[in-house]
């Protein structure tokens, strides 16, 4: 298993956490984004700059990516194509995405998204809490745990 982060908007506390367990595990993590990402040394951990413009990192990932992989990302659409690929998804917030799962996450999306287009004022996601960075590091930990 190699792990694939979508990295533009994946949070700091999500990075630091994904740095120790690819260090722990020995398992390649590679964070994917549009400008330049401070990695720590070692050679389980690299990134990888790809040029700007829609969905370029994800159609990195999405390319690189083998069945059995894991991808760190809050984009439901990119969830979708990666679940499809035969690989895991897991967005920071540590809800892992599966084919059940992620259907009901994309007709969420379009929907929020059209209503959004027709002028509705609807508000963000919540505030990133601990909850969320402990539920993520669970179940990264579980994941990695069975994949060994």
């Amino acid at each position: 298993m190699q792990i694939w982060v979508d990295a533009d908007a994946c949070p700091k506390v999500i990075k630091d956490i994904l740095f120790r367990a690819a260090q722990r595990t020995n398992t390649t993590l590679t964070l994917v984004a549009n400008q330049p990402l401070a990695t720590p040394p070692g050679p389980l951990i690299r990134s990888v700059q790809v040029p700007a413009g829609f969905d370029v990192a994800d159609n990195h990932i999405v390319q690189q990516l083998v069945a059995g992989d894991l991808v760190i990302t809050a984009d439901i659409p990119l969830a979708a194509e990666v679940v499809e690929k035969g690989a895991l998804a897991l967005n920071p917030r540590g809800e892992l995405y599966n084919a059940e799962t992620i259907r009901q996450r994309l007709a969420m999306r379009n929907l929020m998204e059209e209503l959004r287009s027709s002028g509705e004022q609807l508000g963000g996601p919540s505030q990133f809490n601990q909850q969320d960075r402990q539920r993520f590091a669970n179940t990264l930990d579980r994941l990695l745990a069975q994949a060994k």
